[in-house]
């Protein structure tokens, strides 16, 4: 693997250390060189709906940052993701856009010519590693767990911008949760909206939809729900306990993150993982786990 340039997730350092933690695990396990780069700023995603113009710098600036030093951006953030790939497909749409963009750029030295990709983690494990080396490279397996994948909207839709996985019929996230060992179920909602984005506008509406996955999920047969997007993980962790404490009902099926998932058969420590800050406790998925 060449060294890539990691654009790490705003949420993630405000209230999801795990994701930092089993994400770097994981990547130094497989021998990827990533680079921290300082200047990295907000992808712009909260400023889509409010002002295009600014999004589209927030993402370009850290593309033009990456491409500076000769390297692709890599992310973890579902919403990151989408951002870049956004900016990217807009400012190769529009000459205008982009001149615009590229003059804002210059107050700083910097320019974007479109020479970087945006790398998801997702793209990363599936994509430039490979299942197959990921196989080779796991000191246990799972045996008898039954995961439910969770893709994340944003990382699947629109599919001609972001470029990822089939949106209908997405495939790369089960094949790498099958390569573990565990099966990943079929189940009804597995594409629907977790309900992330109506959280602080309409928690009701958030739960319910939050609820009615889970439980989908659990009636698949699924001991877990894995996901890959930060935002996603909030929701099914934290938020569940907060329905939990607002409902008064117990939390319905546990979730944890990919990289934990992964990061177990690739023989790396349980709190490196963070598994113990996972509000809903998923201390029993150890008893999957056999020698290959």
């Amino acid at each position: 693997m060449k060294k890539i340039a990691l654009l790490r997730c705003c949420v993630t350092g405000m209230g999801l250390d795990q994701y930092e933690s089993s994400s770097n695990a994981v990547l130094e396990q497989l021998g990827v060189e990533f680079i921290d780069v300082k200047e990295f700023n907000c992808c712009g995603y909260p400023l889509r709906n409010f002002n295009f113009k600014a999004f589209v710098l927030n993402s370009a600036r850290n593309l033009a940052l990456a491409e500076e030093r000769g390297l692709d951006i890599l992310t973890m953030c579902n919403c990151c993701y989408g951002s870049l790939m956004h900016a990217e497909h807009r400012m190769a749409e529009s000459e205008a856009l982009r001149d615009e963009i590229n003059a804002a750029l210059d107050k700083e030295g910097l320019r974007y010519e479109g020479h970087v990709s945006p790398r998801h983690i997702l793209h990363l494990l599936y994509d430039d590693i490979g299942v197959e080396n990921i196989r080779t490279s796991l000191k246990k397996t799972f045996r008898g767990l039954k995961i439910a994948t969770h893709y994340g909207c944003h990382i699947l839709r629109p599919s001609e911008i972001v470029q990822m996985d089939n949106a209908y019929s997405p495939v790369k996230l089960d094949q790498l949760v099958e390569v573990t060992g565990a099966e990943s179920v079929p189940w009804l909602t597995k594409l629907d909206c977790c309900g992330a984005p109506s959280m602080g506008v309409n928690d009701e509406l958030s739960m319910d939809l939050m609820e009615t996955k889970l439980r989908n999920a659990k009636n698949a047969g699924a001991d877990y729900v894995c996901v890959i997007c930060p935002y996603c993980q909030l929701q099914f962790d934290k938020m569940q306990s907060m329905m939990a404490s607002r409902r008064g009902s117990e939390p319905i099926i546990p979730s944890l993150l990919y990289q934990q998932l992964l990061g177990l058969c690739l023989g790396i420590d349980s709190h490196r993982l963070g598994l113990h800050q996972n509000q809903v406790p998923i201390n029993g998925v150890h008893n999957f786990l056999v020698e290959p």
